[in-house]
């Protein structure tokens, strides 16, 4: 390669002209051929020399410009100002604007410093340069944050947008295991969605995961992956591992609408359906929505899962037995790293009345949304 294809390459490559094959070529050249690499940094400082004289040269262009525009406004007397007294003139009557084309200048001189350190691999150990690079890197970083903070609102406006328009087709309740956003719910509530929403009894509403379903006893666990959502140091209530005794008071809190709804009954069986030993019959009023809700007993203990209802009888509903979450969860930990999850069996309500126990826990409790 001649000397005159070598100078065009290097300004080509100073320049970002070249395609990327071609610059990938001309970067191991450089690394390869010292020469070539000491050529790109002594051309880049004359080209950094270069604007520096036409920088000067426009700047006194423009004063020379301003000096004859005043001249010929008449307020100034040309023939009086001649040589450095002109110049001393100008400086002291037009300062503020030198000042601010020399900070022009100096930028661009730091810019083409910076430009000029990044293209040489060799060390330089001047600290003032270094500060000066450090500046230019400072606000290099400062720009591609707030790049980045834009791209990322942008991010969580298309989120919320898309979120809007998802159509969720199936509702429910969950309610909290964990203070780390651990929940359990029906698994037919969230059968087959692909997007999963619960919303508290704030309206605050965040995204959740499936971590674990078991579909033969209706069970499944979720996880709150959302940003906005704050850890909980610990839960109102306790999950029970034996059911209660029949005729012993019990009740529920639930979302059959978008406000939470409280209801109360009692354990009229230890069994469910037609003796199935995974549930519970309860006397209770219970409707769409109710699913997944955590039922509790007069000590505010969760003994079970609302998941469903006597299709023939009003009244009469039924629920997973409280036991299995614990099975779920063991499942849970054998099979994932999620190891620090323990469900805890003491309730800080107990001792309360329902109406205070209600206010303790309906924080905990959850509509669950799936598409």
């Amino acid at each position: 390669m001649d000397d005159i294809k070598i100078l065009d390459a290097v300004e080509r490559y100073i320049r970002g002209e070249m395609k990327p094959d071609e610059r990938l070529q001309f970067e191991n050249l450089r690394k390869t051929n010292a020469e070539v690499d000491q050529l790109v940094v002594e051309h880049t400082l004359f080209l950094q020399q270069m604007n520096h004289f036409g920088e000067r040269k426009n700047f006194k262009s423009s004063l020379n410009e301003v000096h004859t525009d005043l001249t010929e406004q008449g307020k100034i007397d040309s023939m009086k100002l001649k040589g450095r007294s002109k110049v001393v003139y100008l400086w002291k009557r037009y300062k503020r604007v030198a000042a601010i084309a020399a900070s022009i200048a100096g930028i661009t001189t730091i810019t083409i410093s910076a430009l000029v350190w990044a293209f040489s691999p060799r060390a330089n150990d001047n600290v003032q340069e270094m500060s000066r690079q450090l500046e230019v890197m400072k606000k290099v970083q400062r720009d591609q944050n707030a790049v980045v903070n834009d791209i990322k609102n942008q991010i969580n406006t298309d989120k919320k947008a898309e979120k809007k328009s998802i159509q969720f087709k199936s509702g429910g309740t969950g309610f909290l295991l964990d203070g780390n956003g651990y929940l359990v719910t029906n698994a037919h509530i969230i059968r087959n969605s692909k997007n999963i929403v619960v919303i508290n009894n704030k309206g605050e509403e965040f995204d959740a995961i499936v971590l674990k379903t078991d579909n033969a006893k209706d069970i499944a666990i979720l996880k709150i992956e959302d940003k906005s959502f704050k850890s909980i140091a610990s839960l109102p209530y306790g999950i029970s591992k034996t059911v209660s005794d029949v005729a012993e008071p019990i009740y529920t809190l639930g979302y059959p609408r978008n406000d939470i709804v409280y209801s109360e009954g009692y354990l009229s069986a230890r069994t469910g359906f037609n003796g199935d030993t995974l549930s519970c019959q309860l006397g209770i009023a219970a409707n769409r929505g109710n699913s997944g809700g955590p039922v509790f007993n007069h000590n505010g203990e969760v003994i079970g899962i609302l998941s469903t209802k006597e299709t023939e009888s009003e009244g009469v509903a039924f629920a997973i037995q409280s036991k299995y979450i614990f099975d779920a969860i063991d499942q849970l930990k054998k099979d994932t790293a999620y190891q620090s999850l323990k469900l805890s069996s003491k309730s800080s309500v107990r001792g309360m009345n329902k109406q205070q126990q209600v206010q303790k826990i309906q924080d905990y409790v959850f509509m669950v949304k799936g598409d």
